[in-house]
């Protein structure tokens, strides 16, 4: 079971209001609820804050993250879009009803309960100024406190605001983006360390730098969408490359297109021509690459061969241990 605790505040009657952030939390739902293929991912709980007739207070917020870290979960996921703050004791998220930053719901509570959550993995996400403190006792300067299973993900440094654009927060907008597909891998999985990479390289050192903290053993799928390639076709590197370093001989045979073929050079053979047209969606996916050749096409008209990239003898080791 995966699931999230959604929470967007634009409502703060006591400060400045915002703007993008119910926006932002509706839309992290809705790419939460579902993988690409429309079965089901997390199961979400929403929370948003637009005007005085939908307001968040702290004790409503509080209550929540406390039900979503209470909870046995494969993954508690806990996002949060709204104003923070900062000061000496820690920083702050805060709700609706607070009237200066030390009124918010505090992140070393939030830690707290993480901490002793009994969900496999705590995944905890925000894009409000300042977040990056998230899991930095106040007592010690650049350190955190994590337990084995948590994963933290922050819109900006702990000195730093989180920006809005366009009506929408810009780490939230690239959140969603790298849940849409963009931070995938071939096997169409997105981890959160696949996200802060994409996250990360989209935004430049002038600007908000996002920070992500963990302490796990290995990452888990946040959302899947379609594979770059069927896996059926995957699985089967192993046999084209039996081992490190193979080189696949190719020739004419494999060429399925008559077209450009010199007088008496042999015909294609559909058996290789099939095997051609997997090893050309490796070749796209750099997976693979021609010998001495320019593509594909020439490597198989030129009778060369081609072989695995670093990416490509990763996918076979993985297949080789049936890990695909």
């Amino acid at each position: 079971m995966k699931i999230a605790l959604v929470v967007g505040v634009n409502y703060y009657p006591n400060g400045g209001d915002l703007y993008g952030c119910v926006n932002d939390a509706y839309n992290v739902k809705n790419i939460l609820e579902r993988n690409s293929d429309g079965s089901v991912n997390f199961d979400c709980k929403l929370l948003t804050a637009s005007n005085s007739r939908e307001s968040i207070e702290r004790g409503e917020l509080k209550d929540a993250v406390e039900k979503l870290f209470t909870t046995k979960a494969e993954i508690a996921l806990f996002y949060f879009a709204g104003h923070g703050h900062i000061e000496t004791t820690g920083g702050y998220l805060l709700a609706s009803d607070a009237k200066r930053g030390d009124d918010g719901l505090s992140l070393n509570e939030v830690l707290v309960l993480a901490n002793q959550s009994p969900a496999t993995n705590k995944i905890i996400i925000l894009d409000s100024c300042h977040s990056g403190i998230a899991g930095n006792p106040p007592t010690i300067k650049d350190s955190s406190l994590l337990v084995e299973g948590i994963t933290i993900l922050t819109a900006s440094t702990s000195d730093q605001y989180a920006s809005e654009e366009d009506g929408s927060g810009v780490f939230t907008s690239l959140f969603v983006d790298a849940l849409s597909g963009s931070a995938s891998n071939i096997l169409g999985d997105i981890t959160p360390g696949s996200v802060y990479a994409h996250i990360d390289q989209s935004l430049g050192a002038w600007e908000q730098r996002p920070v992500f903290k963990t302490n796990v053993r290995n990452f888990v799928s946040l959302r899947k969408v379609n594979s770059s390639i069927p896996l059926d076709d995957l699985r089967r590197i192993k046999e084209f490359f039996p081992k490190s370093g193979f080189e696949f001989p190719l020739d004419p045979t494999f060429e399925p297109e008559l077209k450009g073929r010199d007088k008496g050079m042999a015909e294609p053979i559909i058996e290789n021509t099939r095997v051609f047209a997997i090893l050309q969606k490796y070749n796209r996916l750099n997976l693979l690459v021609p010998v001495n050749a320019q593509h594909m096409w020439n490597a198989a008209m030129e009778s060369k061969s081609c072989k695995l990239t670093a990416l490509g003898e990763h996918y076979r080791k993985l297949a080789e241990k049936n890990r695909i």
